[in-house]
C-alpha cells in the first residue's frame, strides 16, 4: 500500500511540477485575409423604373423577408430593394436595361419555391410602407 501511494505522490508531483513549468501561455499568429465585396456602381444616365409586387409565403420578417430583400439588392442594375414583410409587398427600383420583371421574380422564387411573386406593376411612387 505505501508503494502504491509513493506511486501517486510522484505521479501528482510530475503532473503538478510539468503544469508549473509552462507559465507563459503559448501565442500562435495566425493570418487573415479579409474578402472586401465592392460596392456596385450604378449608372447615373440610366433609365430606373420603380416596381411593386406581393410575395406570398413569407412566415416571418427576420427570415424570410429580409432574405429576400437582401437577394434582390445584391442583383446588378437594382438600386433599391425594399420588402415589407406585413404587407408581403415588396418595392424595388431598377435599370431597365440590366433588370426585368422575370429576373426580379426568378430572384424570388430562388431563395425558396415556396414563394410565389404576385400582381407585380411599374409604378411612378412607391407606396407607404
Amino acid at each position: 500500500m505505501k508503494i502504491f501511494k509513493l506511486f501517486l505522490s510522484l505521479i501528482l508531483l510530475t503532473f503538478i511540477a510539468a503544469c508549473k513549468n509552462n507559465t507563459t501561455p503559448e501565442v500562435k499568429t495566425v493570418s487573415h485575409t479579409t474578402n472586401v465585396v465592392n460596392k456596385k456602381t450604378l449608372n447615373p444616365d440610366a433609365e430606373y423604373v420603380k416596381a411593386e409586387f406581393n410575395i406570398e409565403g413569407m412566415t416571418c420578417a427576420m427570415g424570410c423577408a429580409a432574405t429576400i430583400q437582401k437577394k434582390l439588392a445584391k442583383m446588378d442594375g437594382v438600386k433599391h430593394a425594399v420588402v415589407n414583410f406585413d404587407k408581403q409587398l415588396a418595392m424595388v427600383e431598377y435599370d431597365k436595361a440590366i433588370v426585368t420583371p422575370s429576373t426580379l421574380k426568378n430572384t424570388v422564387t430562388g431563395v425558396a419555391p415556396v414563394y410565389k411573386v404576385k400582381d407585380m406593376k411599374t409604378v411612378k411612387v412607391f407606396s407607404k410602407n
